[in-house]
């Protein structure tokens, strides 16, 4: 158990100690998407939808679950959130919604719980506001894109 810093010597889980890193800017970006019937699609690119705006709406739900990750997430740390940006683009081609989070902080731990979990969110949002119409929906690749800061430094998904 040694090699996963949630847990201590004995094999108990911790919340790890990172009182003595350094503060540092930190950013991470995630991404996933939501995959839908053309029909459901074009709902949401209308405006259509009984429920209003349908990518605003996940768009700031997406934003509350960053800034709450530490509430849903046991041993991760609660942050100061400096920025978070939800971009949300349609893609026709493939029926889908796409979700682009970035997350950022000042701060001693990395933000890519919170930038994961936002995009989680988000796309459950786009779910739950249409599975009136859709039930088949699936929620796919959500995935870390990059990270940058802290003492592991600079790391980004291989093309």
């Amino acid at each position: 158990m040694s090699d996963f810093s949630h847990f201590n010597e004995d094999g108990n889980a911790h919340m790890v100690d990172v009182g003595q890193k350094a503060t540092t800017r930190r950013t991470a970006i995630t991404a996933g998407w939501i995959s839908m019937e053309p029909e459901t699609l074009k709902l949401i690119q209308s405006g259509g939808h009984k429920k209003g705006d349908v990518l605003g709406i996940a768009r700031i739900a997406g934003i509350m679950a960053a800034k709450r990750t530490s509430d849903l997430v046991p041993l991760c740390h609660p942050l100061m959130l400096t920025h978070v940006d939800i971009d949300l683009q349609v893609d026709k081609t493939h029926n889908r919604v796409n979700c682009q989070t970035t997350v950022e902080t000042s701060g001693q731990t990395g933000v890519e719980m919170e930038a994961l979990t936002a995009t989680q969110i988000a796309l459950l949002t786009i779910y739950d506001m249409c599975k009136a119409v859709d039930r088949g929906m699936v929620m796919g690749d959500v995935r870390l894109l990059e990270k940058k800061g802290g003492k592991s430094g600079h790391w980004r998904r291989p093309e």
